[in-house]
């Protein structure tokens, strides 16, 4: 019997030659990356164990990213805690250099490595063959003491890409037209698997923005067939593939899906739920409070340029604030080099440094009672970005960039 991608890795990890959904299965991991928001936990539940280790430190890769710069005394505590341990124990550590699934996949990942790490949107790091998935303290904690974890092999969903997405239409919105047409809990447990001739026509900012997102259908992970853009990526970035795996030919799927990247058009999410999605004219017109462009789905190069050229020459809407944050360091810089930051400040924008900012909503941006918020970042469930009484949309780069302008929901084309 054929194996599918997430297979193939699992069973590599296992050191087994066969593995089938349902299995379970004891994996090395090559890598275990974790944030502020939890690594604070990790570190007490370390500290209470008879006889605490750490298997292989040159695993692990801790990352600053949720409140930066600090947003409260508690907050200080945590992140020096966090600081502290990494310098005691010798952990890579990243504290400034960007929301961490950015930065782990600038530095980091490689096709065909089994990725755990302490945060949901782990899936990311599929957009180069790589099975990322999130787990909670506890889960994380084990592995980092033995190097080791356990996996039940998941099911996979296979997605066939066709065609090309139109001019002014982007990753963002494929994915959320696809979380919804098979919804929240469409892939629970199981992987999201992308291939066919329509993937070549996406670049790896493209890649990550799909892979990133699956979680919000319950994926437990999201991969994607390595190709030259894969290969060329890595090897810009000084790596090389571990290993470069495809689905058999036999492999069984759960379910394939074909899609056709020309009949995609721009998406708006609804609140308060990321699978209420519409065609972003369905929404034209509602009222925005703050606009949000950044985040580990959005947050790179290739998104400030879309907004960058729709805002030059043009100003925010009076009484909107529309925060810009760079995904990463080397993300800023690059937009510094092209003038990109210059346009968003000529316009009114705030820009940020690179962290999660309004995407976590805890330390930037954070909307008050009955106010509207259209973002490029993850989630958009109630209290996600403020108040448990406001609204968050979530769109592309494009369609949040052309509202702040507005001052409402509107799509790039009817500027």
């Amino acid at each position: 019997m054929g194996m599918t991608i997430a297979e193939k890795i699992i069973a590599a990890a296992a050191g087994v030659n066969e593995v089938k959904p349902g299995d379970i299965h004891t994996v090395e991991l090559d890598r275990l990356m974790s944030n502020d928001g939890t690594t604070h936990l990790t570190i007490d539940m370390y500290n209470k164990l008879k006889n605490p280790h750490i298997a292989d430190v040159n695993k692990l890769v801790w990352i600053v990213d949720h409140n930066v710069p600090c947003d409260s005394v508690k907050t200080a505590a945590s992140h020096k805690k966090m600081r502290d341990f990494a310098k005691e124990h010798g952990i890579k550590f990243y504290e400034g250099a960007g929301v961490c699934h950015q930065v782990m996949m600038e530095n980091h990942v490689t096709s065909g490595e089994l990725i755990f790490g302490a945060d949901s949107h782990t899936c990311a790091y599929g957009a180069v063959g790589a099975f990322g998935t999130g787990v909670g303290c506890t889960d994380y904690l084990y592995a980092m003491v033995t190097g080791k974890s356990w996996l039940l092999v998941p099911e996979t969903l296979r997605f066939n890409l066709k065609g090309k997405l139109k001019d002014g239409v982007y990753a963002r919105d494929l994915i959320l037209t696809i979380i919804g047409k098979i919804g929240a809990n469409g892939a629970n447990y199981m992987a999201m698997e992308f291939g066919g001739e329509g993937l070549k026509t996406l670049n790896m900012s493209d890649r990550i923005s799909i892979c990133n997102l699956c979680v919000e259908a319950g994926a437990k992970t999201a991969l994607m067939e390595v190709d030259d853009i894969t290969i060329d990526y890595l090897k810009e970035h000084g790596r090389k593939p571990k290993h470069s795996f495809s689905s058999d030919a036999d492999a069984k799927f759960a379910k394939v899906y074909d899609i056709n990247l020309d009949e995609i058009e721009p998406i708006v999410a609804k609140p308060h739920f990321v699978d209420s999605v519409v065609p972003a004219k369905e929404c034209l017109g509602t009222h925005i409070d703050e606009a949000f462009l950044g985040s580990c789905n959005n947050g790179r190069i290739e998104d400030l340029r879309v907004g960058a050229e729709l805002i030059k020459g043009k100003k925010v809407a009076p009484l909107v604030r529309f925060l810009v944050v760079p995904a990463s360091a080397a993300v800023y810089e690059q937009a510094l080099k092209e003038g990109i930051i210059d346009t968003f400040m000529e316009s009114g924008a705030i820009v940020m440094n690179p962290n999660c900012s309004v995407c976590w909503g805890s330390c930037q941006g954070v909307i008050g009672e009955n106010e509207v918020l259209i973002s490029t970042g993850t989630r958009n469930f109630k209290g996600r970005a403020g108040h448990k009484d406001s609204f968050i949309y979530l769109a592309s780069a494009a369609t949040v960039t052309a509202s702040a302008i507005k001052g409402e929901i509107t799509t790039a084309d009817l500027l």
